[in-house]
């Protein structure tokens, strides 16, 4: 993980300026200056996918390539981008004071950029919420998370892949039918119905186009946190702009293209498994082969944007994250024992009630 900070001072006062969320333009904390957004500058023209061969040969042109400096986390090891005048950092990941490395990161440039929606504020209220929610957790601990340390916004790498698909296929249409026979049950004779399946040999073929499949590119964080702040917004992503990055930081992809591109891939035949049934019809189904050509694959380099809390509760460290444009959370959290213990307890007291009511009622619940 490398994570990029971008800094655009208040032409009012020299301090920085950073994005305001749901807005359009740079605001300063310091004099209260806004500036609207420059969208007629180079980031302003359409976002163009990009060839994902030619990008494996490393034949993009260079525009499309940056580099930078990297630090690494020695809890977490989660890596960093610095500016020139950056030496040291904390981690937004597991707060750990950070001192500069000196290794060179280069990496394809971010296309688009889903600006965020929420401020911090928002967000905090959000995370509150969600742990308040949550059962057997310590009493306070939504009013802890409240009062709690600053929250960070960071946009988080994804790749996108579209590709065109034609698969061929083999396998078995199913078609249920029944037989009555006659069984015995209880000292009863029963006729009862007895499902049967025919099957006949099928093959065909499939197509699809495949838009925008989204895959993670970070390994921060596990990927069932990032998963459950989905759904995401894509047709709202805006070509990339640094000034939508002014405040916050940027992380920088550490799932390499082909290997996003092979989970992708993976979402695409599991995809085509579940059309080829539908083209069997019938009903049940047997896939016996499916031969996939892929064509046509491009890409893009998206970044997403997410608040992420790293905070401590009696002693243990608990991270949160939280959409930036929906409010969605995800994380870690302290359970509480003694509630659990309490729960635990008046179950088998209640599970001990209803058992003692139906061994002292028998006529109650015979026949």
């Amino acid at each position: 993980m490398s994570i990029e900070e971008h800094r655009f001072p208040c032409p009012q006062c020299g301090a920085d300026a950073r994005f305001e969320p749901g807005a359009n333009h740079l605001v300063c904390d310091f004099c209260g200056f806004t500036q609207p957004l420059d969208d007629e500058g180079p980031w302003s023209n359409p976002i163009v996918e990009l060839d994902y061969q030619t990008a494996l040969a490393a034949d993009l042109p260079e525009s499309d390539w940056e580099e930078t400096r990297v630090l690494t986390c020695p809890e977490c090891a989660a890596q960093f981008e610095l500016g020139d005048a950056t030496h040291a950092a904390e981690c937004p990941f597991c707060a750990t004071p950070v001192v500069t490395d000196t290794g060179i990161n280069r990496h394809i440039k971010p296309k688009g950029v889903l600006p965020f929606d929420l401020d911090e504020k928002q967000a905090r209220a959000e995370m509150a919420q969600w742990l308040g929610r949550l059962w057997f957790a310590p009493n306070g601990l939504g009013e802890f998370a409240r009062k709690g340390r600053r929250i960070q916004g960071i946009y988080v790498p994804f790749w996108t892949f579209d590709a065109q698909t034609k698969s061929s296929y083999s396998g078995e249409r199913g078609t249920d039918y029944y037989v009555s026979r006659t069984v015995t049950r209880n000292g009863k004779r029963q006729t009862i119905q007895q499902r049967k399946t025919r099957w006949r040999r099928v093959s065909g073929r499939v197509a699809r186009f495949f838009d925008d499949i989204l895959v993670v590119a970070s390994k921060s964080l596990p990927a069932n946190y990032i998963d459950d702040l989905a759904p995401w917004d894509l047709s709202r992503i805006e070509p990339y702009m640094p000034e939508y990055l002014a405040g916050y930081r940027a992380e920088a992809y550490s799932v390499d293209l082909e290997d996003g591109y092979s989970e992708a891939r993976a979402h695409m035949d599991r995809v085509i498994l579940r059309d080829v049934k539908f083209d069997i019809g019938g009903d049940r189904q047997r896939v016996h082969s499916v031969n996939t050509k892929v064509s046509d694959v491009t890409f893009k380099h998206v970044l997403l944007p997410v608040w992420m809390a790293a905070y401590k509760f009696r002693g243990e460290t608990f991270r949160v994250v939280i959409n930036g444009r929906t409010g969605r959370v995800s994380g870690e959290r302290p359970w509480s024992v003694w509630k659990i213990a309490v729960a635990v307890f008046f179950g088998l007291v209640v599970a001990g009630g209803v058992g003692y009511f139906v061994a002292s009622n028998p006529e109650l619940f015979s026949g």
